[in-house]
């Protein structure tokens, strides 16, 4: 490729001396690393160069045919939902000082610091645990951070999880303790979708660092014997890990209550929108303990006192453990976006405080189950596919209707509905089967519109 004009160091001149300066011969020597079967065996097929005018109106044209969320009724859910967002978390998470605040230190950070540090106070007495860690991507992060950290305080080679857990979640768990551990995956009940306590009990071993459960579950339901789950784990030496969506626990009790040893979740329904690749923020929660703290390998803020008398100061600790330091030697990773999340996390939960998430997770476990009934009665459709208590998502098989979720969707998509995540693909035995969300922002008139919609397009 020649000069091109929207790629800097694109000379050929440029180019042959920035290779000898890494000490390559060329292009193909620097990408060398890259497995063959990786590589594109073909010329990118890029544009021919056009003025900047004509690119913007080409990019423009494709971009006005996505539609919003708010163009549609949304029931899409599966670890990013939907949810109202309080004007004061934007208005406060935009200020300068939080925007333009990256890494900084002690003596320049202070007001950020303080913030993250309020946002691990309430997360930590959310989840039922002493320590919170700086904010990470997502909850499949966290989750990865969990295994590690169970891995390194136990030094065992093995961690179970359910078998129906977020394909997505358990795929970066594997990235990261892969091949130090093995994932082992726990049958659960055929009618219940519980995890089988006695497969369990048959399988656990001297050689298991953690056993991972989700509450509630990645389909919706409940795990009722999460405490029976921590007590085989316990008795084996083994770690109890739970992952929870954050608003659930204004109904369900704290993790660590019932004997879990570390937490883990997605706190993008604590103020943050439904953006495509961006909104997300995991959290990371253990026991006070140093080798929970020093195998967490994140960055912790944390108070002390000043030498003024009745005054406090924010810190952080753990730096050359994390990403800003270590960079690509990191056992974790996070970044700004991250940071300015957590401080509308604890913007969020201080505007509704403990018995407004109370509220609002009973408001949404009313308006899933008036759903789950209204649905449940249309001919052909089940739900849910599993007799357990459900929270704010539930599986919607339409296999008896002999129309598959896709035809559904597309039938529903034009009345202006956005129905259920198809999870037939990741879980083979849930054919034509819809995972569907419900939240604070449907209406009663919402859910109608909904059931009416479904029993036309399935009739």
């Amino acid at each position: 490729m020649g000069v091109h004009p929207y790629i800097p160091n694109s000379v050929p001149e440029v180019k042959k001396d920035m290779l000898k300066a890494i000490g390559v011969k060329s292009s193909k020597e620097l990408f060398s690393c890259i497995p063959p079967d990786l590589m594109l065996k073909r010329p990118l097929n890029l544009p021919p160069p056009a003025a900047e005018y004509d690119v913007m109106r080409e990019i423009e044209q494709a971009l006005s045919k996505n539609r919003t969320g708010t163009d549609l009724l949304s029931f899409l859910g599966a670890g990013c939902w939907p949810h109202f967002i309080p004007a004061v978390c934007n208005e406060i998470n935009s200020r300068s000082e939080f925007v333009t605040a990256y890494t900084g230190d002690v003596y320049t950070d202070l007001g950020r610091y303080q913030a993250l540090f309020e946002f691990q106070s309430m997360m930590g007495e959310l989840v039922g645990l002493d320590a919170v860690g700086f904010p990470l991507y997502d909850w499949a992060t966290a989750c990865g951070d969990a295994g590690n950290m169970a891995l390194g305080i136990t030094g065992r080679s093995e961690i179970f999880v359910p078998s129906l857990m977020s394909p997505e979640r358990l795929s970066v768990l594997e990235a990261h303790v892969e091949p130090r551990a093995k994932i082992r995956k726990v049958p659960f009940i055929g009618d219940t979708g519980q995890m089988d306590l006695q497969a369990l009990s048959e399988a656990i071993s001297n050689k298991t660092a953690a056993v991972y459960i989700e509450n509630p579950t990645y389909l919706g339901y409940l795990e009722s014997e999460a405490a029976a789950i921590a007590d085989i784990a316990h008795n084996s030496g083994a770690l109890f890990c739970v992952g929870v969506e954050p608003l659930s626990l204004g109904l369900l009790r704290a993790p660590g209550d019932y004997g879990a040893d570390i937490v883990c979740g997605e706190g993008q329904p604590l103020g943050m929108p439904m953006a495509f690749g961006g909104a997300l923020m995991g959290f990371l929660a253990c026991k006070d303990d140093p080798s929970y703290i020093s195998a967490s390998g994140n960055r912790m803020i944390t108070i002390t006192s000043t030498k003024q008398e009745g005054q406090h100061g924010f810190a952080y600790v753990l730096p050359e453990r994390t990403i800003f330091c270590s960079r690509d030697k990191a056992p974790t990773s996070t970044g700004t976006a991250s940071a300015l999340w957590a401080i509308t996390a604890a913007v969020y939960l201080s505007l509704l405080g403990p018995h407004g998430i109370r509220d609002l997770a009973k408001s949404i476990m009313q308006r899933s189950h008036y759903a789950m009934k209204r649905l449940s009665k249309l001919p052909g459709v089940v739900v849910p596919c599993f007799d357990a208590v459900h929270y704010q998502e539930f599986t919607v098989s339409f296999r008896e209707t002999g129309k598959s979720v896709r035809e559904v969707n597309e039938l529903l998509l034009k009345k202006g509905i956005q129905g259920g995540k198809d999870v037939s693909q990741e879980f083979p035995l849930l054919a034509d089967t819809a995972l569907y969300c419900v939240t604070e922002v449907h209406t009663q008139e919402d859910l109608d519109r909904l059931v009416t919609a479904t029993e036309e397009v399935t009739g």
